[in-house]
């Protein structure tokens, strides 16, 4: 399930947004403008060339630090599965 999906569900959303929230910390404590670009991004909804300008780096740069960020993120909330299977 990716993290769209998953935010979708409204009772799984609580959960993520806090899972995301704290997985957003530990990023920023690496590096912060990978966090500004997420914040940016998903929930600001800027375009990569209005991150850019914020920013005061390249598009170019803006799309490198999003693959890093969403890398990064979704190693981080691996873990995260709003319906376990029954075992």
């Amino acid at each position: 399930m990716t993290l769209e999906e998953a935010l979708a569900q409204p009772s799984a959303r609580l959960e993520l947004l806090l899972d995301l929230d704290e997985a957003l910390n530990r990023l920023g404590e690496l590096d912060e403008r990978l966090v500004q670009v997420v914040e940016y991004h998903f929930f600001a909804g800027l375009s990569q060339q209005e991150i850019a300008d914020k920013l005061g780096v390249s598009v170019r740069t803006v799309r490198r630090d999003w693959i890093k960020a969403k890398a990064w993120l979704t190693r981080e909330l691996r873990a995260y599965d709003p319906d376990p299977p029954n075992r």
